[in-house]
């Protein structure tokens, strides 16, 4: 009889350093490698996207996304007769920034748009200070919006890496430390193509890559889109198809996960599938999506609403902070319409609705919170609260 032996051992590549050498021995046939090339972020940059990765994520606290485009406000201004013009745009705005200070016990970070972003309140202070003294981090929205992707059967790629850098750099001078970048992909016959995942996932690491060179935390959000029929099982696959590319390319691209946030949509069906399933079956297939692609590295996780109601968001992000599996990430929101539809509907352009606008937005997020950590106890209804909130086709 023949005796047969196996080994199998780990050589370093040669063009590793660009020396051909391995910089530490670990053991006989396994090595760790250091670069030679320069230093891709410091220690102290490193340091500062850690603090302000894992202040957005505490506990009970997520993001109010306030980013929505010119174009997009129009859709929200034009069932209630207002005029989509900048100065009706910064007074609906300023009731999101100046109600109560309460307001930071659950919301850690707002997106601007950036008309927003350098606009002020009645009394001349920018609504960047307003947020700060209140300790609410600013961010920023930097990507330009969805564009076609030719050779696709209609999907699309996001704009805005011309010049991201620079405006990365103003913007943190400026006092933003985190901000987002949206690609958003179909589901239906065939898609989304490899074409577009591959695409998606490389213009995701190239704008976290920018933006960590320049001191701010990227939000990297790769949303699975609910239109159309398809059933749970078949948007947890595609979510975890796109997450998994979305890993491999921030890894390719040296991004620092520690000082990222992931920005998905929940695992749920598609808005015309005629099967409904409970938040304990959107909480199991979300869960599991996540597990099986996005690394522990990283801090924490704020899910999109995705076009579901105020109350819907609450309660299946409530359902997956309960869900038992293995959760090494914070799970939490970043919301917009999810946060701001029962604000909207209250104000309805009228000065004397103010506050009790203010008082709605601090009713929804004070439930989202709780959801974040696995409290809520719902019939937070608010006056738009179980109203559907899907928009087909949304770029904003």
């Amino acid at each position: 009889m023949v005796e047969l032996k196996f080994r199998c051992t780990v050589n370093p590549p040669s063009d590793i350093n660009n020396s051909g050498k391995a910089s530490k021995k670990f053991s006989e046939n396994l090595f760790i490698y250091s670069s030679n090339m320069p230093q891709y972020l410091s220690a102290d940059k490193e340091k500062e996207l850690i603090e302000t990765a894992t202040t957005l994520i505490v506990k009970g606290k997520g993001v109010l996304a306030a980013d929505e485009s010119t174009a997009s406000m129009l859709k929200h201004f034009q069932p209630l007769g207002l005029e989509n013009n900048e100065e009706n745009r910064r007074l609906y705005r300023q009731i999101l920034f100046t109600g109560s200070k309460e307001l930071s016990n659950y919301i850690s970070g707002v997106i601007f748009f950036h008309e927003t972003f350098y606009q002020y309140d009645n009394n001349g202070k920018s609504f960047r200070e307003i947020l700060k003294d209140k300790g609410i981090i600013p961010g920023i929205k930097v990507d330009k919006g969805l564009v076609p992707l030719a050779g696709t059967n209609g999907e699309n790629t996001t704009q805005g890496l011309d010049n991201l850098s620079e405006r990365c750099a103003q913007y943190y001078r400026d006092g933003a430390r985190f901000a987002k970048w949206r690609c958003a992909l179909k589901i239906g016959d065939g898609l989304p193509s490899e074409l577009c995942i591959r695409e998606t996932s490389n213009v995701l690491a190239r704008y976290a890559s920018i933006c960590q060179q320049n001191g701010i935390v990227p939000i990297v959000e790769p949303e699975v889109l609910s239109e159309g029929d398809h059933d749970l099982e078949t948007c947890q696959y595609i979510t975890e198809k796109v997450l998994a590319a979305t890993y491999k390319a921030l890894n390719e691209h040296h991004v620092f996960l520690e000082g990222t946030l992931l920005k998905p949509n929940m695992v749920t069906a598609g808005f015309d599938c005629k099967k409904k399933y409970k938040p304990e079956d959107i909480a199991r297939a979300t869960v599991t999506a996540l597990q099986r692609t996005v690394p522990p590295a990283v801090p924490g996780i704020c899910f999109l609403s995705g076009g579901q109601s105020e109350e819907e968001a609450s309660i299946n992000l409530n359902a997956i902070n309960q869900y038992p599996g293995k959760k090494p990430w914070a799970l939490t929101f970043s919301y917009g319409r999810a946060l701001q539809a029962s604000v909207l509907a209250t104000w309805v352009g009228r000065p004397e609705n103010v506050s009790a606008a203010q008082n709605q937005l601090l009713k929804r997020a004070q439930a989202h919170g709780a959801a974040a950590k696995g409290e809520y106890k719902g019939g937070a209804s608010g006056t738009a609260g179980g109203q559907s909130l899907f928009e087909a086709n949304r770029n904003y």
